[in-house]
């Protein structure tokens, strides 16, 4: 997902897709550190994507102030 993408998301659905991005990322850790991944990068981006959602949601509660 890309950020023109998470804009473009309301906010209720961002939130279930934080919810269900951060849920997958625990599961991605846990199963490389019992077995190495074939792309251990997905680790990173994964993380990376749950800061993209979370800024567009501090963001977005920034401007309703």
């Amino acid at each position: 997902m890309k950020k023109e993408e998470i804009k473009e998301l309301g906010t209720k659905e961002l939130l279930e897709r934080l919810e269900v991005a951060e849920k997958e990322y625990l599961q991605t850790k846990i199963n490389h550190s019992i077995s190495p991944l074939d792309n251990p990068s997905k680790i990173t981006l994964d993380r990376r994507m749950i800061a993209r959602m979370k800024t567009e949601l501090r963001k977005r509660e920034l401007n309703d102030k």
